[in-house]
């Protein structure tokens, strides 16, 4: 487990965990996670980098701020962190719903952003996902199973984001539901959900405009999420790379949080 602080930013609670020392990076997360599902990456990337996880605001134990749940509005969100901890420059590391924002936030602030590192996202608005994802795409029933059916869409999570067998540590699941049943965060997920969906088709413009470094670290067997989206990433931004792990799944840095770590700290440093 990360040890978790909270501070408070445009008057609202921010959690976050930081550790290390070196250039800043920042560990972006999905949903139902939060800052804990680097808890295993963060540690090995520490002694080379000031290493940053967040809990989105309105996720995990920070507050939502004022404003609209697109990513580019998350990436927004991100930006008045790095202005609030005075922070120039920064790699970004995202996963899952993270990825977007990290992308955004590359093509909108360059001077802002040094790298990207993006995992396991919906970057695609038309390719091939899970039947969980594309049911979960329709926001009616988006809607009915985040605030209606909290534990099994947490349980199926945990069931499809890691191989059969592959057990987290209690206390990073335990984290990682009670912030997830809480009402508000789920309500947030709604609005996120909704927002993205919206922005999707508009986001490969974003892409094509990004001159950082930019690695799409992807999960050979991502359930949800197939390495397609890693790959039409690449057509999109000509400087792009995309490693994928054999063997990998959706939650990579839970699953091999010691070849995620090195292969972010060589991508970071080169």
């Amino acid at each position: 487990m990360l040890t978790a602080q909270h501070d408070r930013v445009a008057g609202r609670t921010v959690r976050y965990a930081r550790l290390g020392r070196g250039p800043s990076i920042v560990l972006l997360h999905g949903y139902p996670d939060n800052l804990q599902v680097w808890s295993l990456v963060a540690p090995l990337l520490a002694d080379r980098f000031d290493v940053i996880a967040i809990d989105w605001p309105g996720l995990g134990g920070s507050q939502a701020m004022a404003g609209g749940a697109t990513p580019f509005h998350m990436a927004d969100h991100a930006m008045a962190l790095l202005d609030h901890w005075k922070i120039d420059r920064t790699a970004l590391v995202g996963i899952d719903m993270g990825g977007q924002p990290a992308l955004v936030a590359a093509a909108r602030h360059p001077d802002r952003v040094s790298h990207v590192v993006v995992s396991g996202s919906l970057l695609q608005w038309d390719s091939p996902t899970s039947w969980e994802i594309a049911l979960l795409r329709r926001f009616r029933f988006n809607a009915f199973a985040l605030r209606g059916l909290p534990r099994p869409v947490f349980r199926r999570a945990l069931a499809t984001f890691l191989p059969a067998g592959h057990a987290i540590d209690p206390a990073v699941r335990d984290d990682f539901w009670q912030c997830f049943r809480q009402r508000a965060v789920r309500d947030f997920i709604v609005r996120m959900c909704a927002g993205y969906q919206g922005t999707l088709p508009s986001l490969p413009r974003e892409y094509r405009r990004i001159r950082v470094p930019v690695l799409a670290l992807w999960g050979e067997h991502d359930a949800h999420f197939p390495p397609v989206h890693a790959h039409l990433l690449k057509s999109q931004i000509e400087h792009a790379t995309v490693h994928v792990v054999p063997d990998g799944t959706h939650w990579l840095p839970l699953q091999m949080p010691s070849a995620f770590a090195s292969t972010v700290k060589a991508f970071v440093s080169a």
